[in-house]
């Protein structure tokens, strides 16, 4: 009854994101990175189910995601090309749905399961939003022997396995890894007054110190979506407490009173001092284009970023922008894997399972993440596959120790993420850090 009772509240909980962010200009808190390109894609108003493969009869396979912008449906459609070459006897159809950035597709998926109508396999989240969402209302099938027949045990990082895993089982297979604890930043701005990227928060707030003074915004931001101001704080929480720490905060086992939350609390309040004035009418792309223009200098945004500027504004790795670790957390991985699984009582478990293989493999993983803009999960790519920025982050990834967002589903349920991006967005209003940290352990005491 209580994973009934659970699983109800999260079907609630999605169909409430789903309406709240059903308005264009929206953004879901959980997959910022797949709103680039999303103006472009053609996706109807009601943000029905678009099927970019098939052939019109119902076919065998069927692959649920929210990849429609590009880049993300390119990468999704040249796996679906391998995985036909390789299988060319089961047919596939990109049940992908449009709209919202993934808002439309959780509420789809979240009636279908309600409906015991699932889909072949579908995109989720590495983390609690796979686990709480899924795994705990039984829905997901468990795949330990897949990862032992398909050798896969030690592909992935041993960390990256335990987000995908609950009591002892595997329950999905991570496809990519984008990285949350990276600041972008203009060169020539940063050239023209003679800056050099800050490792430490003190650093930090004094080159915006600096920038602010030459006029030039220090921090571009955008949270017409909450997650945006979120994610800042989370990479300031992972600077003030260490991976161990910064998990052990979500797991409950450190308080938000905490002296350590507390000065993160106010160091996240002084970096907002530092932030472009129409941070609130911007959404992430808006502020990025800000950076482009060198308006502003720095923006921490996941790595789908990176792909914005090479893809859509034109701009060259390590030419026209760089990259750094969130001050204090170098050596540190805020990852953010997007993964399939196995959906208990699907009709064709043996070729889903063909599915999974290819696309856990490397070949599978070398096809999608160049043209996706994300790195391979599994640790034995092809690097010569990726560019300057994706080397760069492949050897982070494996030396790194990773810890989940909480902006992008991995680190707390749904639910809490809605009351901690409620609770950040009134606090970058209103700056009142004893009240943002009331409210997130309130939310979490709700849990």
């Amino acid at each position: 009854m209580k994973k009934l009772i659970g699983f109800t509240a999260v079907l609630l909980m999605i169909f409430m994101i789903a309406a709240c962010g059903s308005d264009d200009s929206e953004s879901e808190q959980s997959g910022g990175e797949e709103n680039a390109g999303q103006e472009d894609t053609g996706e109807n108003a009601e943000g029905e189910e678009e099927a970019s493969g098939g052939e019109g009869g119902e076919a065998d396979l069927e692959i649920f995601s929210w990849w429609t912008g590009a880049g993300e449906e390119d990468g999704l459609n040249a796996l679906i090309d391998l995985f036909e070459e390789e299988h060319p006897d089961i047919s596939v159809e990109n049940a992908a749905v449009a709209g919202g950035a993934g808002t439309n597709a959780k509420a789809v998926l979240a009636t279908r399961m309600q409906g015991d109508d699932p889909p072949s396999t579908f995109q989720v989240h590495a983390g609690e939003e796979l686990n709480q969402s899924w795994v705990a209302a039984d829905k997901m099938e468990p795949l330990n022997d897949f990862y032992e027949e398909e050798g896969l045990m030690d592909k992935f990082p041993e960390e990256l396995i335990d987000m995908v895993s609950q009591d002892g089982n595997i329950y999905s297979v991570p496809v990519n890894i984008h990285r949350g604890n990276v600041i972008f930043y203009n060169m020539s701005v940063f050239e023209e007054n003679g800056i050099e990227p800050p490792e430490t928060f003190d650093e930090f707030l004094q080159v915006a110190e600096e920038l602010d003074a030459a006029g030039v915004t220090p921090l571009a931001l955008g949270d017409k979506e909450a997650w945006t101001a979120t994610q800042i704080f989370e990479n300031v929480l992972l600077g003030a407490l260490g991976p161990e720490d910064y998990q052990a905060l979500w797991d409950g086992d450190i308080a938000f009173d905490d002296e350590r939350v507390v000065e993160a609390a106010g160091i996240f309040k002084q970096m907002l001092e530092y932030v472009n004035e129409d941070h609130a009418s911007r959404n992430w792309q808006d502020s990025a284009q800000l950076v482009s223009e060198g308006e502003a200098a720095m923006i921490n945004m996941g790595d789908w970023a990176k792909g914005y500027f090479s893809n859509d504004l034109d701009m060259e790795v390590n030419e026209d922008f760089g990259y750094f670790a969130f001050p204090e957390t170098e050596g540190d991985f805020m990852v953010i894997s997007d993964t399939f699984g196995l959906p208990s009582g699907v009709e064709n478990e043996d070729q889903v399972k063909e599915f999974l293989s290819v696309l856990g493999s490397v070949e599978g993983q070398d096809t999608f993440n160049p043209l996706k803009g994300s790195i391979p999960a599994r640790v034995d790519a092809d690097e010569s596959k990726y560019d300057e920025y994706g080397t760069d982050t492949i050897e982070d990834f494996r030396e790194a120790n990773l810890a989940p967002s909480l902006a992008h589903g991995s680190a707390a349920s749904e639910g809490y993420l809605t009351k901690a991006n409620q609770a950040v967005n009134i606090f970058v209003t209103q700056g009142d850090a004893e009240r943002l940290l009331e409210s997130l352990e309130t939310a979490r005491a709700e849990e």
